[in-house]
């Protein structure tokens, strides 16, 4: 299961069917409480302080009509508001203050032809390339290691209402585009951020972005929503192309970007029926993970290829007489890799949510790019049947010998060596690093063990790779044992560089503590991302770090947790950096900030860093 369950889905995913009520701590209490005022040490689930941080709209959103409304259906409008007033602490605020500024009047004067900027160096996607490196080469970067100390924040763009900046942003050009919690693809100019275009999505957007050009002018963005929708809108005008469902299982979503390749858009399905199916009324569980193959100009699907094979079935009945199902789960979280050499897409796959668990669920798979037909899989944990009920006080639905939660959130990195050899790499929140090889039907070449593992520990959401190494950040989030949902300042972290031939580690980072700051970790669970000479890591701290790759010296570093004044007029402010990485284009470093998870600082903020003459 991927930390984005977690935020605002689960406050519904907890709450069953009650008495017609507007009492909202006693709605809580008795319907809610048992997981979200749970103290397990491991426990990913929203305590009181993540919900409180959260906006009374935000939550009621969620319930009325957003990404967990099938869910909520069984509830009345005023229990849904009594709720949302409870667990945040506020009623109906309004329209968040509006900050205005020089920028923002600047913005409001300016209008650019969006088709004439897109032209440069640009950072496109998830990693960069169909690779997934999430290495950014000197002539795309134009950053060398002795500017990065001369970074200084340019501008701030506002997510409103949002709690967490979630989603990655692609730089085409002149143009970054990013999706959001506040269900909208934003094109801004990469230079000042002021707005392009705005596109209103079905729900959140929590992808990066896919580029690509088709056949004569079109130009086209490709991304995901948290419903499961699979969109295409133009670069130039933010028109919608087409829009395609490409899972109707009511708690499937799309959290990892998808991959554009040969006229083809290769979306990843993933669900939060981890958490849905955790209540014991539920017929836990019926969702397989999935890639979707969709024709780039239409989005007309050309094949869809489950990662489980076998479909989910009648298996034994719960402690209620509940009827369970099974095969299930194996989410794909993360962005496809493509291998053109082996005409092959791999995928990283999640836990099992029932029994029988699946033997490629937590594994590498790898599927036929022209027709969806599974090649091979290598499973690292098997028997990892695992939903949120295993942490609660209620376990009805918890399987029986559940296993860690130790799935695979982030991509598979495909790098062709100096000698030759080729190597498939990723981390997993085991703690454990794993290489593949693809030439040899996934053949395991080397594990290496760099954190405790968890199922918020390891690594979480991207590692990063040069041609000689993979760059590592370690997450190992742990909680104080005090009863209090507190985050450990002293627990998690670490930053390291593995010898892609041998898995050797060749350098590490310790874990920088944060015993003076309120609601932090040292844990790095953001992605990382490299160019020749540096590595960045953002961490829950708040904090945006780069170090060099030759001998680990700090380079430079920014504290996001700060509020801003933002080019459109949004109250800003930063927090925990989470999920998505920084992206490094044409001299010029973006980077979220805000993530309310379990008790993480939430933010709203997208930043624009570079030097004095950009």
């Amino acid at each position: 299961m991927r930390l984005s369950v977690v935020v605002t889905s689960l406050l519904v995913a907890s709450c069953l069917p009650a008495p017609a009520q507007q009492n909202g701590a006693a709605l809580y209490t008795e319907h809610c409480a048992s997981c979200h005022d749970a103290n397990g040490e491991q426990s990913r689930i929203p305590g009181r302080s993540a919900l409180r941080a959260m906006t009374f709209e935000h939550v009621l959103g969620v319930m009325t009509s957003g990404s967990m409304a099938d869910m909520a259906r069984g509830r009345t409008a005023d229990e849904r508001k009594a709720i949302a007033s409870f667990v945040t602490g506020n009623n109906p605020s309004g329209p968040l203050p509006v900050a205005r500024s020089q920028s923002t009047a600047e913005c409001a004067d300016r209008t650019l032809p969006v088709a004439g900027l897109l032209e440069g160096p640009q950072w496109n996607g998830w990693g960069a390339d169909i690779n997934n490196s999430r290495f950014q080469p000197l002539e795309m970067a134009r950053l060398t290691p002795d500017q990065v100390s001369k970074l200084q924040l340019k501008w701030a763009f506002g997510f409103p209402g949002a709690t967490s900046a979630i989603a990655q942003p692609t730089v085409i050009g002149k143009v970054l585009f990013v999706g959001g919690a506040d269900s909208k693809l934003h094109a801004l100019d990469a230079r000042t951020g002021c707005t392009l275009w705005t596109f209103a999505t079905d729900a959140p957007v929590r992808t990066a972005i896919a580029f690509g050009a088709l056949s004569g002018n079109d130009r086209l963005l490709y991304f995901g929503d948290l419903r499961a929708n699979a969109y295409a809108v133009s670069a130039t005008t933010g028109a919608l192309v087409w829009k395609t469902k490409v899972e109707d299982h009511p708690a499937a979503r799309v959290t990892g970007a998808p991959t554009l390749f040969s006229g083809v858009v290769y979306v990843p399905v993933s669900s939060i029926e981890e958490a849905t199916g955790s209540r014991p009324s539920y017929e836990c569980c019926t969702f397989r993970g999935s890639v979707a193959a969709l024709d780039a100009t239409t989005g007309r699907q050309i094949w869809k290829a489950y990662t489980i094979s076998e479909a989910p079935h009648p298996t034994s009945k719960n402690a209620a007489g509940v009827q369970l199902h099974g095969p299930s789960g194996a989410s794909v979280w993360s962005s496809p890799t493509i291998d053109v050499q082996r005409g092959a897409l791999y995928v990283a796959t999640g836990n099992s949510y029932s029994n029988p668990a699946a033997d490629t669920s937590d594994a590498i798979v790898a599927f036929d790019l022209k027709t969806g037909q599974m090649l091979w899989h290598q499973q690292a944990t098997p028997k990892d049947s695992f939903v949120v009920a295993c942490f609660g006080a209620t376990q009805t639905n918890c399987p029986e010998d559940h296993g860690p939660d130790h799935d695979f959130g982030q991509s598979p990195i495909l790098v062709s060596l100096r000698d030759g050899r080729r190597v498939l790499v990723v981390g997993q929140k085991s703690g454990v690093v794993h290489a593949f090889d693809p030439d040899a039907q996934g053949k395991l070449l080397w594990q290496t063990r760099v954190g405790k593992g968890g199922p918020l520990g390891g690594m979480e959401w991207g590692s990063a790779a040069d041609q000689d190494r993979i760059y590592i950040a370690n997450s190992d989030v742990r909680f104080l044992r005090d009863g209090t949902r507190r985050l450990d300042p002293t627990q998690g972290g670490g930053l390291f560089a593995l010898d892609l031939s041998d898995g050797k580690v060749t350098m590490q980072v310790s874990p920088v503590s944060c015993e003076d700051r309120d609601r932090c970790s040292p844990a790095l669970s953001a992605a990382v991302t490299v160019i020749p000479g540096v590595v960045f890591a953002g961490g829950v701290s708040g904090y945006l770090r780069a170090y060099a790759t030759d001998d680990a010296r700090l380079l430079w570093e920014f504290d996001t947790a700060r509020d801003y004044v933002t080019v459109n007029g949004v109250s800003g402010h930063g927090g925990a950096i989470d999920g998505a990485g920084p992206v490094v284009v044409d001299g010029m470093l973006y980077v979220n900030s805000g993530y309310a998870q379990w008790s993480g600082v939430p933010g709203n903020v997208l930043l624009a860093f570079g030097t004095a003459d950009r």
